[in-house]
């Protein structure tokens, strides 16, 4: 089996725009991946225009070690964001085809099913006013949705430092939640690496009253040394940190394993090669007792994906999902991802991934132009799924 040909199509949303790819096969088989690649769908795509012809034409689909090695060493230049999507939407594609071949989920195939059912916490849920009866509201119907788990980031457009009028705004949203759900219900704080040292274990002290599931990238993501010094100031509130969406290539995870920086990995599937690398990083995530909960802001197939890692994985703790709340039509581009139901995703069924791509539906929703920019730093940046016009 040779692969014949790579076709990227876009689908548009009022805050990202999603790349699927589609792989074709000289048999007849088709697989399907999906990346979420924010301002950056073009260098993807033209990485792809020039990585294509010359590594995965021609490619036997089952071979993905050798494609994706050859992929990421033969261009020479270091790997980074862009190469390490462009690398990451071929390979589970080819997961994909390969299942199919075989009449076996992606899930057997990386080592059979080791969970029975896979926790999800909601996000993108939070598109309100940053008010605490708002925040309150809209928590209250994450957890009638089935939810036991959600996440939000209470800080505003916040870096570096807070004022105190800022710090007890988000105190007060933290605690209207916490109001809101219960005792039972996971609330898992994101800090989008908007502290320095000193801020990030100020808010985590005030915020360990409503105990936390974790702290997510309290400072920025670059300093994995400053990051362990945070991490063992907050270990004594009892709450993990989480970080690794920013960190793209294995050995750029070197330094936080040697640090032990921190306690759950959330590296970003779509942008970190593939199902194998990932596969390959828990293992190693596994022998520091780090747990596995993968960064997930894309649509169905980066869901599906995940999925099927996590199945297999015992050391996976979560798994991120929007499309329930921010644009919940795109799951409508790839059908066959099992809902959430009660808080858990069930096994995924069928061959490969478990979908169907329809093609028709992203071109009927094309990528916009005129999608918001997704700004951390800007006043309202949260109201992600409202259009551009209505944004405040």
């Amino acid at each position: 089996m040779k692969i014949t040909n790579v076709t990227p199509m876009v689908l548009g949303t009022p805050w990202r725009n999603l790349l699927f790819v589609k792989v074709e096969t000289d048999e007849g088989l088709v697989g399907v991946s999906e990346a979420r690649p924010l301002g950056r769908t073009d260098a993807v795509i033209g990485y792809l225009k020039q990585a294509v012809p010359r590594y995965v034409l021609g490619a036997d689909p089952f071979e993905v070690e050798r494609l994706t090695h050859r992929m990421y060493l033969e261009d020479y230049g270091r790997a980074g964001e862009i190469v390490m999507t462009g690398l990451a939407v071929i390979e589970i594609a080819c997961w994909d085809i390969m299942g199919k071949a075989l009449g076996q989920p992606v899930y057997r195939l990386l080592g059979g099913a080791v969970h029975d059912r896979i926790k999800a916490y909601a996000n993108g849920w939070y598109t309100v006013e940053r008010t605490p009866d708002d925040f309150h509201a809209a928590a209250r119907k994450v957890v009638d949705f089935g939810y036991k788990g959600l996440k939000f980031d209470p800080f505003g457009a916040g870096f570096y430092e807070l004022s105190r009028e800022e710090k007890n705004k988000a105190i007060s949203l933290v605690e209207a939640v916490r109001d809101a759900v219960g005792d039972d219900v996971e609330i898992l704080i994101e800090m989008h690496g908007r502290f320095n040292p000193p801020t990030a274990v100020e808010m985590a002290k005030d915020l360990a009253q409503f105990k936390p599931s974790w702290y997510e990238e309290p400072i920025p993501p670059e300093n994995l040394k400053a990051l362990r010094s945070v991490k063992e100031a907050i270990m004594p509130y009892g709450v993990p940190v989480a970080t690794g969406e920013r960190i793209h290539t294995p050995h750029e995870f070197r330094d936080l394993f040697e640090y032990e920086a921190a306690d759950i990995i959330q590296v970003d599937i779509t942008h970190f090669g593939g199902l194998l690398n990932t596969k390959k990083l828990a293992g190693t995530a596994e022998m520091y007792y780090m747990l596995m909960a993968p960064h997930n802001v894309g649509g169905p197939v980066s869901t599906a994906a995940a999925l099927h890692f996590g199945f297999s994985t015992h050391n996976f703790k979560i798994l991120e999902h929007f499309n329930d709340f921010a644009d919940a039509f795109v799951k409508d581009a790839a059908p066959g991802l099992p809902p959430v139901v009660d808080g858990y995703f069930g096994l995924p069924t069928g061959p490969g991934l478990g979908l169907e791509l329809n093609e028709d539906f992203i071109a009927e929703h094309p990528r916009r132009e005129d999608y918001r920019h997704f700004n951390l730093y800007e006043e309202g940046w949260h109201k992600r799924a409202q259009d551009k016009n209505e944004s405040s």
